[in-house]
């Protein structure tokens, strides 16, 4: 299944979401320019350098890749596929926390996911990339926030309104089945699963502590006022 679109309005533009997206467009495209003008060897060493790598991470090396590598990708469909997905999701769930928390909120879900990852495999020298693990958290958070919010999907041939709670949680199972699969196989690299994991959980149970007192969607809000309205 993939979302197209999501039928849930906010209350203000969600500003940190656009900026996100900005700051991984302009990372991607310096990734673009390395491969483009110095070549494959040139970009490796970029992603060693910068993303974040298991082996020096738990000897306490480059910590800083731990925020480096969550603005990098590994090419367009790796980079459109997370960005489709915080452009859906995450203005919402900016909307339900406010712009200074939802970032803060961002970055910890993050690290969260890194360290699930990393905690898989805390010797592995193949460098984690991508905003996926950040990304899962404003998923788990929206799937807590607003589970029967309709969106757009397309499933096979056909396109859908479903609620978020089927599509985020086929998202999130789909995740779970394919980690448990890599450590059965003992495959090392590809897709960091966990990584996804980690940040879906983290997301779920942060929510609680990061989204506004008493919020409601507009969507809700409208509700609300409706009933008002007619039993007046």
């Amino acid at each position: 299944m993939i979302p197209l679109y999501d039928e849930n309005p906010t209350y203000e533009r969600p500003y940190v979401t656009y900026g996100l997206i900005l700051a991984n467009a302009a990372v991607f495209l310096i990734l673009l320019a390395v491969e483009y003008g110095r070549g494959t060897s040139a970009l490796f060493r970029f992603y060693y350098d910068w993303a974040a790598v298991p082996y020096f991470i738990t000897g306490g090396d480059r910590l800083y890749t731990l925020v480096t590598s969550m603005f990098m990708h590994g090419g367009f469909l790796h980079f459109g596929g997370n960005m489709l997905y915080l452009y859906i999701f995450g203005n919402n769930v900016e909307d339900s926390m406010g712009h200074g928390r939802y970032i803060l909120f961002y970055l910890i879900c993050g690290f969260v996911a890194s360290a699930a990852q990393i905690a898989t495999e805390p010797s592995s020298t193949i460098p984690m990339l991508g905003a996926s693990g950040a990304i899962a958290g404003v998923l788990g958070a929206y799937l807590v926030t607003f589970p029967k919010a309709k969106v757009v999907t397309l499933a096979i041939y056909f396109i859908m309104r479903i609620p978020a709670v089927f599509v985020l949680g086929f998202w999130f199972l789909l995740q779970l089945f394919s980690g448990v699969g890599s450590l059965a196989s003992g495959m090392e690299g590809g897709v960091a699963y966990f990584a996804h994991i980690g940040g879906f959980v983290a997301g779920m149970a942060l929510v609680f502590l990061f989204r506004k007192k008493g919020f409601k969607s507009r969507k809700r809000q409208q509700e609300d006022w409706d009933r008002i309205y007619y039993r007046s």
